[in-house]
């Protein structure tokens, strides 16, 4: 409409010099050389100056009109496209959630073929992909997502989480300390990277990274978490100096464990085995008593057992079962621990007088009716060590109460500082009372896996 008017007035203004001229003959002579010139009236040459200067505001005018147009439509199709993928985005998630996976990767590569950065389809198809094993695909997806967001933090753990199960282990841990450089040490990268040094048991740098951890702003919860993580650090660590020869390292780093967590028992059992290498075995036994004294932890019973006995000192851990059996008289797995004791001592009368005064129709501890069968044989009652077998199937020529973690109802002949299965250490326990631990319970002995 406003080019039609500005048209319109363009013509009119033309009109209007032809009419001026005609009633003011007066002409002017432009010269553009010697021998180049143009006679004009005057009048003409004023109201053709104003029609120029005329037509110039509309052709302004209708440029501006133009592009106004073109915004417009472009805005439009922007907005068009950006609800086609918001629509797209919310079915591929749908269908990811699902577990859809295949129906998920189309959609979002429809996305892509409508915006091919569209970061957060980057994000969310690499990851897909990971969850595939498709990892090569993972991480290109990824290195696309982060050159169109170099500094979105996301995404690059996301490619760093790639790269570790790639087992590129090297280039996850270079990325996330070049994030440190950019960013700063951010929580959650620390705990990336102590997580990859743990993987690649690179202790010593996990070492230092947990120590970071423990000075950021941590809650109450997290700080009990993440002070688990020490604990277990340290430890493996001073595994890993003993086995290098370092034992007076490695003591260090046991102590630290205990000075922790008095009750973190693979501490003490490491100090013992270092005096135990450097010829110091009633060291060591001291030492296990008194840790045992201060947890009642039943794993120590197993060392100081297969100790005394080496030592040829029964007498010794026969005392220590019998003292805690008097501080703690109703507890029924120090009383088996001693019956066990004198049965592999070949006290078959104490054995039988000790395993005999527990509930024999307890169904949580079979290894007391396999012991009991074994006594009751020795004893010439065949009958009655029939009934104790048939409550105690698959009986083992060696009395063994096998180590087992409440966390991951993980069992093994095999102890260890650190559960194999959940990843969480200080957490074998030797009771031969099945179902002995409740939720309660084991929530309180939960660490980081």
């Amino acid at each position: 409409m406003r080019l039609l008017v500005l048209s319109l007035g363009f013509v009119i203004l033309t009109a209007c010099v032809g009419w001026l001229a005609y009633f003011n003959p007066g002409h002017t002579t432009l010269r553009f050389s010697p021998e180049l010139f143009l006679d004009i009236p005057t009048v003409a040459l004023v109201l053709l100056s104003m029609a120029f200067g005329g037509l110039l505001a509309v052709l302004g005018a209708g440029f501006a009109e133009i592009k106004h147009l073109f915004r417009g439509w472009r805005q439009a199709t922007l907005k068009k496209r950006e609800e086609r993928i918001q629509e797209l985005l919310r079915s591929a998630i749908n269908a990811k959630a699902l577990r859809r996976f295949d129906s998920a990767i189309g959609l979002f590569q429809k996305i892509l073929l409508l915006d091919p950065n569209h970061v957060t389809t980057l994000l969310r198809l690499g990851n897909i992909y990971r969850l595939q094993g498709n990892l090569t695909e993972a991480i290109r997806i990824h290195r696309k997502a982060k050159n169109a967001e170099e500094r979105n933090m996301e995404i690059l753990l996301s490619l760093a989480k790639d790269l570790a199960e790639a087992k590129r282990m090297d280039e996850a841990v270079q990325l996330l300390q070049e994030i440190q450089r950019q960013e700063g040490d951010g929580l959650t990268v620390q705990i990336h990277l102590r997580d990859l040094f743990v993987k690649q048991g690179r202790w010593e740098e996990a070492h230092g990274v947990q120590e970071k951890i423990l000075q950021g702003p941590l809650g109450a919860e997290e700080l009990k978490r993440e002070q688990g993580w020490l604990e277990g650090i340290k430890y493996e660590l001073g595994r890993q100096l003993l086995s290098q020869g370092q034992p007076d390292r490695a003591r260090r780093y046991f102590r630290g464990t205990i000075k922790l967590n008095r009750h973190f028992i693979p501490g003490y059992i490491g100090l013992g085995e270092i005096a135990l290498d450097e010829g110091k075995p009633k060291e060591a036994g001291e030492l296990w008593e008194k840790a045992f004294e201060m947890t009642s932890s039943i794993l120590l019973l197993h060392w100081l057992e297969d100790l005394y006995l080496e030592l040829g000192q029964p007498a010794r851990i026969i005392r220590v079962l019998q003292e805690a059996i008097r501080r703690d008289p109703e507890n029924p797995v120090l009383r088996f621990y001693l019956g066990k004791l004198y049965y592999r001592l070949e006290m078959v009368d104490e054995a039988f007088e000790v395993l005999a005064a527990l509930d024999p129709g307890d169904e949580k501890m079979p290894d007391l009716h396999k012991l009991l069968g074994n006594l009751y044989l020795r004893k010439g009652n065949l009958e009655a060590a029939v009934d104790e077998f048939k409550k105690a199937l698959n009986l083992r020529k060696r009395v063994l109460v096998p180590y087992y973690c409440p966390l991951c109802d993980y069992h093994t002949a095999q102890w260890s500082g650190r559960c194999p299965r959940c990843g969480h250490w200080n957490s074998f326990e030797a009771s031969p009372i099945m179902g002995e631990w409740t939720p309660s319970k084991i929530a309180a002995k939960a660490e980081p896996t």
